[in-house]
């Protein structure tokens, strides 16, 4: 299951040349762990060669219409339950903390609630922790992989893998308050503007208390700035790097 993880890590990280060219060495690994059953599997194989199939600039800017203009998706877990409430720069200092208790350096310039991340965390867990940490965010997962399905992706493929591991039922209460938040249109370049004027929070011990820092504001520029064919370092290490 660990490996399993990591490739799901790895597919939902921003496409780069080195993660195309190491997808064969995915798909094998994925054969190899045996976590997924044969319809999740051959779920996750289809996205693998769907990424596969595409040259890197439309699978860049695929992954950045999805992922970075579309906040209702986006791929950083306390964006949905905490959004820029003070409440998130908490629970942003707990998650953290909770990494360097085990030793997980982060040495890529995301903030530690990013979804590839936290799987990549889950990933050097024993099993039964690693379900059930990521069964405490499967109301976030159930939601993404709903919206995914409606707009026809086959990254939703990745979700429902991810449900099946978890194996825990998501509250349904917290699913119905996360799907009555309106969808963002990613093509309204003027709610994407908006964005650069919203008030920027940090991440530290005083989180909250008035203080900017620089984590949202670097994140909300790579999700303006970032252009097709831009590789990101830091997001793309194969199995067993």
């Amino acid at each position: 299951m660990n490996t399993t993880l990591k490739v799901l890590s790895l597919l939902l990280t921003y496409p780069t040349t080195d993660l195309l060219a190491g997808l064969p060495e995915l798909k094998a690994a994925l054969a190899d762990d045996a976590a997924l059953g044969d319809r999740e599997l051959k779920l996750v194989i289809r996205l693998i060669d769907d990424i596969g199939r595409l040259d890197l600039y439309d699978a860049q800017e695929r992954y950045v219409f999805l992922f970075d203009r579309t906040r209702t998706l986006s791929l950083h877990l306390f964006e949905h339950v905490h959004g820029e409430s003070r409440d998130r720069g908490q629970a942003m200092v707990d998650l953290m903390a909770m990494y360097e208790a085990d030793g997980f350096e982060i040495d890529a310039k995301e903030l530690p609630d990013f979804l590839p991340m936290f799987l990549e965390y889950l990933s050097n867990k024993p099993e039964a922790e690693a379900r059930e940490l990521l069964g405490q965010t499967a109301h976030i997962i159930t939601v993404l992989k709903q919206r995914l399905r409606k707009r026809d992706t086959v990254y939703v493929n990745a979700f429902v893998a991810l449900e099946t591991i978890a194996r825990g039922k998501p509250d349904a209460k917290l699913v119905r308050e996360l799907l009555a938040v309106p969808e963002d249109d990613p093509n309204d370049l003027e709610a994407l503007d908006r964005i650069w004027e919203e008030e920027a929070v940090t991440f530290g011990g005083n989180a909250g208390d008035g203080t900017c820092g620089t984590d949202r504001i670097q994140r909300q520029m790579r999700a303006h700035q970032r252009k097709p064919g831009d590789d990101l370092p830091g997001q793309t290490d194969q199995i067993g790097g």
